[in-house]
C-alpha cells in the first residue's frame, strides 16, 4: 500500500527556505505551472533541465511553493564549501562524486531515499547543457537508473529564465529588470514497459532518452517553440563534458 510522500524538512531545510525564498520573491517573477502532475504517495524523481548554476534555486522554489522537500543530487565540491557544504548535509542533500570511484554512492543513496518514500532531484544532464540554444543535451544515465530500480514515478520539468539573471558560467548576476522564473510540471514519464528486462546500455538509452524528451517536450511549451531535431551530444561535438565547455582537442 502506498504511503505519503516524505516531504519532511530537517533543520538545514528549514534554514535554507528562511534565507532564500524571501530573496527569490523579491528578486524574481514566477510563472509556475503543471504541479497537479507532482505525486502525493511513495518516492519518485523529478528531473529538470539544466541552463545556469541558479537553476537549482528556482526549481526548488517551485518545489517548497507546491509543498515538496525534493532531495537534490549535487556535485561534491558544494558539500565542502565551509557553511554551505554542512547546511546541504543538514537539509539531507546527496553529494555525487563525478568521475570517481565513488559514483555509484550517488545511486544508492538515491534508490534508498526513494524507498523511504522522498522525492529525489536529479538533473539528468548532469551538468550544464551545452547545447548554444540552451535545449536539453544528451542525457546520463542515473535518473533512469534509479527509476528502473524502484518503478517509481519521474516527474518531467521545464525550468527556463535563471540563465537570464546568470548566464552560463557567468560571474555577474543581471538583477534588473525583474525576470520571470518559468517552472512547468509535466505528467510523470512512461517507463512502465522497461521494467522486468535485463539492465543494458541500449536499456538505460532507452530510459534516459524518454526522460530528456519528455523534459525537452515541457521546454517547448514554455519557450513557445520547437527544439532541434538533434539532441547536442558533447562526445560527438567535441566538447569537455563537465566545467567550462572547450573542445576537447584544446583541453588535452
Amino acid at each position: 500500500m502506498s504511503t505519503r510522500s516524505d516531504d519532511s524538512r530537517p533543520f538545514g531545510y528549514r534554514f535554507a527556505i528562511g534565507l532564500i525564498r524571501p530573496l527569490l520573491m523579491a528578486l524574481t517573477r514566477r510563472d509556475w505551472s503543471g504541479a497537479e502532475h507532482l505525486p502525493t504517495e511513495g518516492g519518485w524523481v523529478v528531473c529538470t533541465n539544466h541552463t545556469s548554476h541558479l537553476d537549482p534555486l528556482a526549481f526548488a522554489h517551485f518545489m517548497v511553493d507546491q509543498g515538496r522537500a525534493p532531495r537534490f543530487l549535487g556535485k561534491n565540491e558544494v558539500f565542502t564549501v565551509p557553511v554551505v557544504g554542512a547546511i546541504l548535509r543538514s537539509a539531507d542533500q546527496i553529494p555525487v562524486y563525478r568521475e570517481s570511484g565513488r559514483a555509484s554512492d550517488a545511486y544508492r543513496a538515491a534508490v534508498e531515499a526513494v524507498r523511504a518514500g522522498k522525492c529525489v532531484a536529479i538533473y539528468p544532464e548532469g551538468t550544464l547543457t551545452r547545447d548554444p540554444g540552451l535545449w536539453p543535451m544528451r542525457g546520463k544515465t542515473g535518473a533512469a537508473r534509479v527509476a528502473l530500480e524502484t518503478r517509481c514515478p519521474v516527474v518531467p520539468v521545464a525550468t527556463w529564465g535563471p540563465h537570464e539573471l546568470l548566464a552560463p558560467y557567468g560571474r555577474r548576476l543581471r538583477l534588473f529588470p525583474r525576470r520571470t522564473m518559468h517552472v512547468r510540471a509535466g505528467a510523470p514519464v512512461p517507463l512502465d514497459d522497461l521494467y522486468g528486462r535485463p539492465v543494458t546500455a541500449e536499456l538505460l538509452a532507452e530510459a534516459t532518452d524518454r526522460i530528456i524528451d519528455a523534459i525537452t517536450a515541457e521546454l517547448e511549451v514554455v519557450r513557445g517553440e520547437r527544439a532541434p531535431a538533434q539532441r547536442f551530444d558533447p562526445r560527438r561535438e567535441g566538447v569537455t563534458r563537465t566545467g567550462r565547455p572547450r573542445r576537447l582537442r584544446d583541453a588535452s
